[in-house]
């Protein structure tokens, strides 16, 4: 008899909030330099990816236990029904790999079978391209990059990287740089008074205003990325104006957000947006571990600030107020909560929350060193995730080997260019170094 595991109330959640105009997957792209050879990377997916029990296992509902959702062992577990070989239509350009990336992402998972799909995208002009979809219900972004990682080693041999006791400090903070602060309220009880504040703030904040980002979802999605802009740069223009890197690479999303609504003809004057930004709750230690383990924050984005350092400073003080508040904790016992409850109750509180915000926004600091996968050289990294609460606009930000990359996910029925908003955000950030006179 196979092996059934209860599912976490929290994971549950996020299972739950599957719908299929916003797919609960992270998407995650592997640009690598040259092309990989199929055989090595089953054979490397199927021995690194089997210490992590939930991919070899699927979803089940069991009515003997009281109708809980469990993970069972998938008894006929085959590497061979988790992995696609594709090749990009001729020239295989940036253009056509964000298509197949877009179809993609649109695509749900085979819930009959353990919640992850990598497909290998060959032909196009720099090498292969290793594209990852991982159900959100088996873990989080901190956690899946862990995994990824474990995938990949220093040198091109086949020798798996050390784990180690991760910094939380590859870029000068960890995910917006809130991990060490959200975790120490973990250990303070004295501010559930603040935290019960915080949960009224959440229930009487207003909802977002109209924008071309918000609107009724397709089954669609658009996927862009940028090109890598040097993780130094942003250090730079963070000093001369006393803002960290994030602060740097919030601000400059928001500007690039400004920036597409003006060549949309749309208004901006007055208007600010909120981004929902998950928030690190794991120990240090324990970023491996799978499941869901991070909270939630509604971050102001001033859109309608015109100039670029007005807008970094009032981003900066947004910021700072957000990390000393328990908010994130709060948000993590309403999931909790919300994956204990019927499905129509869960998904009203989805659009409750949802129609606060327009956005997700999630910045997680990758590997300073080049590292590779099956041989080969990972070029670049990027990464995806679902916007839910039915949102239709998600803006990812990954640093990888001294490179920082802006990846942005769209409703295709209300943006159907996001590559524009990634041209924008590097417009914007040469407009905010000159301001820095760097």
């Amino acid at each position: 008899m196979t092996r059934l595991v209860p599912m976490a109330s929290v994971d549950a959640a996020w299972l739950g909030m599957e719908d299929p105009t916003n797919l609960m997957m992270v998407t995650g792209l592997l640009a690598l330099d040259g092309k990989a050879d199929p055989k090595r990377l089953h054979t490397l997916l199927d021995k690194r990816l089997a210490p992590f029990g939930r991919f070899h296992q699927r979803v089940v509902r069991p009515r003997t236990r009281a109708g809980m959702l469990h993970w069972q062992d998938e008894a006929s577990f085959d590497i061979e029904n988790h992995v696609t070989h594709v090749a990009l239509p001729a020239p295989g350009g940036d253009k056509a790999l964000r298509h197949m990336v877009s179809e993609l992402m649109s695509t749900p998972l085979d819930t009959t079978k353990p919640l992850w799909h990598v497909h290998l995208i060959d032909g196009h002009e720099r090498g292969s391209v290793v594209l990852a979809r991982i159900h959100h219900a088996i873990a989080d972004g901190i956690a899946l990059v862990q995994v990824m990682l474990s995938l990949t080693d220093s040198t091109p041999a086949a020798a798996p990287r050390p784990r180690r006791k991760p910094s939380g400090n590859s870029n000068g903070a960890g995910p917006l740089g809130w991990i060490s602060g959200a975790v120490r309220l973990l250990d303070n009880p004295g501010r559930i008074a603040e935290g019960a504040y915080r949960l009224g703030r959440l229930v009487v904040l207003p909802p977002d205003p109209p924008t071309a980002f918000k609107g009724a979802l397709g089954r669609r999605k658009r996927a862009a990325w940028s090109n890598p802009v040097p993780l130094d740069d942003f250090k730079t223009v963070g000093k001369a104006f006393g803002a960290t890197v994030n602060d740097v690479l919030v601000a400059t999303a928001t500007g690039a957000l400004r920036r597409y609504l003006e060549k949309r003809g749309e208004p901006t004057s007055g208007v600010a947006i909120r981004a929902s930004v998950p928030v690190n709750l794991r120990r240090l230690d324990e970023a491996h571990k799978l499941g869901n383990a991070f909270g939630l924050v509604f971050l102001t984005l001033p859109i309608g600030i015109a100039d670029p350092v007005k807008r970094l400073r009032a981003v900066k003080k947004e910021m700072d107020e957000l990390k000393r508040s328990p908010e994130a904790l709060v948000a993590f016992a309403v999931l909790n909560v919300m994956g204990l409850t019927p499905v129509e109750v869960e998904k009203a509180g989805l659009r409750f929350f949802g129609s606060k915000a327009t956005a997700v926004l999630t910045n997680v600091p990758g590997p300073r060193e080049p590292l590779y996968l099956a041989g080969r050289k990972i070029d670049q990294v990027m990464f995806w995730v679902p916007q839910s609460g039915r949102l239709g606009l998600g803006i990812s930000i990954l640093s990888y080997a001294g490179g920082v990359m802006l990846g942005v996910a769209t409703d295709e029925g209300l943006v159907a260019d996001p590559e524009r908003i990634v041209a924008e955000f590097e417009r914007e950030f040469k407009a905010l170094r000159q301001k820095a006179r760097v």
